[in-house]
């Protein structure tokens, strides 16, 4: 499949046509069917992909090998980018000076991975309003208490998420606006657009969602999948999990941590 690309520019090229997105998937429709689970056909992916490429027009400014390598994503996770269900997203973002597209996860595709696990009976996230009854106690017994107002709820002021395992367990997280806001500008480069200013709550639920997972006993395939979380990746190949995250930190004094994916301030007096 490396080749693909280039593959597809010389037919073009020969042919004295311009070489466009659309031609390039059209050309990775193979790969794309070999992808696929079977949550979704790879006609309904196709459409889905152009549709977005339509709908935002910077994507079509993006390097082929990063569009390709994003929607290659989606297709191996099984979830449909840029659609009203919210499972994942092909952001245009300048990287390295230019414009690459990167993978993102939306809050109902993590939701959607968790129970293809198979290890979790329950896993949610809610929005908790200024208006809402809410008490949440953290020590040996945990205790989390939400009991939404009737109406007038309010502005929202927290964010939780919980989850609940085969055997019994449990965990739960709880994370202010103010706390989701400073994460997402501190670890999110893509935080100034896209899906952040355009559907901020499920992003927030997404962020609560991803700090409670840790504790879950989730499998290792699991945790790749949410390592592919706002990635760039510009090599296409069968098994895209595996392919290294190519997002360019810029700011000083931080680096990227391998296991969470999350950006780290590094102290440079140590």
């Amino acid at each position: 499949m490396a080749n693909i690309i280039e593959k597809a520019a010389e037919k073009k090229l020969a042919q004295g046509r311009p070489v466009t997105m659309q031609d390039y998937i059209k050309k990775m429709e193979p790969a794309i069917a070999k992808a696929l689970p079977s949550v979704i056909t790879p006609e309904r992916f196709t459409r889905i992909t152009l549709s977005a490429l339509s709908t935002n027009t910077k994507l079509q400014e993006c390097s082929p090998q990063s569009f390709l390598g994003a929607m290659m994503t989606a297709a191996q996770l099984g979830l449909e980018p840029n659609t009203p269900l919210g499972q994942a997203y092909l952001i245009p973002y300048r990287n390295h000076g230019q414009m690459e597209c990167q993978f993102q996860l939306g809050y109902k595709g993590l939701i959607d991975l968790c129970y293809r696990s198979g290890e979790v009976t329950t896993v949610q996230a809610q929005t908790v309003y200024e208006n809402d009854i809410f008490e949440y106690e953290l020590g040996l017994e945990n205790k989390l208490r939400h009991v939404p107002a009737r109406t007038e709820r309010g502005a929202p002021s927290y964010f939780y998420a919980v989850f609940k395992t085969k055997s019994g367990g449990y965990g739960f997280e709880v994370m202010s606006v103010e706390d989701v806001r400073a994460h997402a500008q501190r670890y999110s480069k893509s935080y100034g657009s896209g899906p952040w200013q355009t559907n901020f709550e499920e992003m927030a639920k997404k962020t609560v969602l991803k700090r409670v997972l840790k504790y879950a006993p989730m499998k290792t395939e699991f945790v790749r999948a949410l390592s592919a979380d706002e990635s760039i990746k510009t090599h296409i190949d069968p098994d895209m999990l595996s392919e290294p995250n190519e997002t360019y930190i810029e700011a000083e004094g931080t680096a990227v941590n391998e296991e969470t994916g999350e950006v780290i301030e590094v102290n440079k007096d140590a």
